[in-house]
């Protein structure tokens, strides 16, 4: 059986191309090719097992969603909740990924409790192995770059959301081809429907400074023309130092603040932090049944808290 994990190491080192932002009429990116031509070998070699796809933790099911619309839904192994930090692969799920003829996962630095299984499985596709789609590294508690990481929470980029459409449109046309047609034009309408959302939102006379809990957020910025001025914590598991709170009071650009945060903070750590609005944002969208609505739910609350 082709093993996956080498031809997407090899794809990975040799590719140097990037995504068009937009679905148009020109040549699809180079990565994409490849791809397909990666598919197209393992459909030959796992032609005997069912047509069916497995992606990992819930923003990816809920963008899989937008490109199955009208024939079968892929299979989530994680659950709402578990973006990959938490969560533990069940031996059902362990049947499932052997089963699925391909199992598409964003990669071990999101999903480590998945990385024991899918690091090495023949049919896993690792959207992080490939040199695509926006990236920036983690932030400090300062929102300063910390050299050589990863802020995972790609998904949360509108062009990266449609450019995931876009390759699980061509994972699913491998696996389902009768389906072909509808994948792509479904992907095409999600890319739409993303382009009218994130102009909705645009203000280009105004940027809109915020704190959180623990930095999550940092794809949604631009496209809400965010501006990060601290961190509470490196992790929302984590309290925050009373120097951190000391140092977000002294540098705080607008009197009342708008803290984002994952759950709902203790009320003695929000009066220290007074005059501030609070919103409860999931960054993996777990209380949404779709994508493009629970963005633009996370876009209008945030918004809302700050202003």
């Amino acid at each position: 059986m082709l093993n996956l994990y080498n031809y997407l190491y090899k794809y990975k080192t040799n590719s140097s191309s990037h995504l068009s932002p937009h679905l148009s009429s020109r040549p699809l990116p180079r990565w994409i090719v490849g791809l397909t031509t990666i598919l197209l070998g393992l459909f030959i070699s796992l032609n005997g097992q069912a047509a069916t796809v497995s992606v990992s933790n819930y923003p990816l099911f809920l963008l899989s969603e937008a490109v199955t619309e009208g024939a079968p839904s892929a299979k989530r192994l994680l659950q709402p909740g578990e973006v990959g930090h938490h969560g533990s692969v069940s031996p059902s799920d362990i049947k499932a990924i052997q089963d699925s003829k391909f199992v598409v996962w964003f990669g071990e630095p999101l999903e480590n409790n998945l990385a024991a299984s899918l690091n090495t499985a023949p049919n896993a596709i690792s959207l992080f192995a490939f040199k695509a789609f926006k990236r920036y590294p983690l932030r400090d508690v300062k929102g300063q770059p910390i050299a050589g990481t990863l802020d995972p929470h790609i998904w949360l980029d509108p062009e990266n959301a449609k450019a995931i459409t876009r390759a699980l449109a061509v994972i699913h046309s491998h696996a389902n081809p009768q389906y072909k047609t509808l994948y792509h034009a479904n992907a095409q309408k999600f890319a739409q429907r993303m382009n009218r959302m994130v102009t909705a939102q645009q203000n280009k006379q105004k940027t809109y400074p915020y704190w959180v809990y623990h930095d999550a957020y940092q794809y949604i910025e631009n496209a809400l023309q965010l501006r990060l001025v601290g961190s509470l914590s490196t992790d929302h598991h984590l309290a925050p130092k009373a120097s951190q709170l000391r140092w977000l009071n002294a540098q705080r650009p607008n009197k009342t603040m708008c803290l984002v945060t994952q759950s709902k903070p203790a009320k003695g750590l929000v009066a220290k932090l007074q005059p501030v609005n609070t919103t409860i944002q999931a960054e993996d969208m777990s209380g949404s049944k779709d994508f493009i609505s629970g963005w633009q739910t996370m876009a209008q609350q945030i918004r809302y808290c700050i202003q």
